[in-house]
């Protein structure tokens, strides 16, 4: 099967600064933290994790809304988050599986030192309360830091790995889920990691294209950015792309999640519009409302509008 996939941007912002394709994501619920990053929606889109952050990261908790009758509610703890440090949430395609990064010690392993692993909870339908956290274990986690996990709906595993196994610092790696379990992962093709730092990517749920943060990449447009890569067969990936100046700025842009249904790309970046000069002698409360603006260079949540338009042509055969 031959997988055409064209993907597009539109609403794009022509000028310098931030491009009006980006809009703030839920500033009246984001502005209430100090950090926030990381974002899973529901397929619903009536039901958000993201994980809250001291200024320095060293306190993270994942925070959770729902949506009632247009509305959306008071932010609150996740059952399963609020006593280690969480992070990095992502619900599984069908929403009944919600995977996240958190260093808990670990009952499988109790003599290992506390690490960065991938947990999971699990309920039996949208209305459930999600159980009790489970690590996921051998051979996805190890005595490395693992971060970041995002699953295909055919329970493909992508997730970040900054140890072993990496073609230098942090990679994008991948594990097939064979005959029930996890098979050991491995780093991604140079298509996607290279001896830089690549992180954060988010696997579409048919596995047609991987949205990723690379750091400091030649011929990148700050700090972190946004490139894709799409499968074109059997795993075999194009060269990633960067989104360019239409969603990435001069700051760390990273973190990406895709509605696919709703064609909108979330991300968090620390992109800032504070100003650095004024006509005028600003007062002590003018430069406070400055200083507190959404885009100050803390992570902050947004959103871009983007139309995906997947078409799959069956392979014919000369054959009889």
């Amino acid at each position: 099967m031959i997988l055409v996939l064209f993907f597009t941007l539109f609403n794009v912002g022509k000028g310098q600064g931030t491009s009006t394709a980006v809009q703030q994501f839920l500033p009246e619920i984001i502005s209430q933290f100090p950090n926030v990053r990381d974002l899973a929606v529901s397929s619903q889109e009536n039901e958000i994790y993201f994980t809250a952050q001291s200024i320095l990261g060293e306190l993270s908790s994942i925070i959770t809304c729902k949506k009632n009758h247009g509305k959306w509610s008071t932010p609150e703890v996740a059952s399963f988050s609020g006593i280690d440090q969480d992070l990095e949430p992502f619900l599984s395609p069908n929403g009944l599986r919600l995977y996240f990064v958190s260093n808990r010690p670990n009952d499988l392993k109790p003599t290992v030192p506390k690490n960065y692993d991938i947990w999971f909870v699990e309920r039996k339908n949208i209305n459930d309360r999600w159980s009790a956290p489970k690590n996921i274990g051998e051979p996805i986690n190890t005595n490395e830091d693992e971060f970041y996990p995002s699953v295909a709906a055919s329970n493909n595993l992508y997730f970040t790995r900054d140890g072993a196994g990496s073609k230098g610092k942090d990679d994008i790696f991948f594990a097939k889920w064979e005959n029930g379990k996890y098979v050991t992962p491995v780093s991604m093709s140079d298509s996607i990691n290279s001896t830089g730092y690549e992180f954060n990517a988010f696997i579409a749920p048919d596995e047609s294209f991987l949205l990723y943060t690379c750091y400091n990449r030649t011929g990148g447009l700050g700090s972190g950015d946004l490139y894709i890569s799409f499968n074109k067969e059997n795993n075999d990936w194009t060269a990633a792309e960067n989104l360019g100046k239409e969603i990435n700025s001069a700051m760390m842009d990273y973190c990406p999640f895709v509605d696919t249904k709703s064609g909108i790309l979330y991300f968090t970046s620390k992109r800032s519009s504070v100003k650095t000069q004024f006509g005028k002698r600003q007062k002590a409360k003018e430069l406070l409302q400055e200083m507190s603006k959404y885009e100050n260079g803390q992570s902050r949540l947004y959103k871009a509008k983007i139309n995906s338009m997947v078409k799959r042509k069956e392979k014919t055969s000369t054959e009889n």
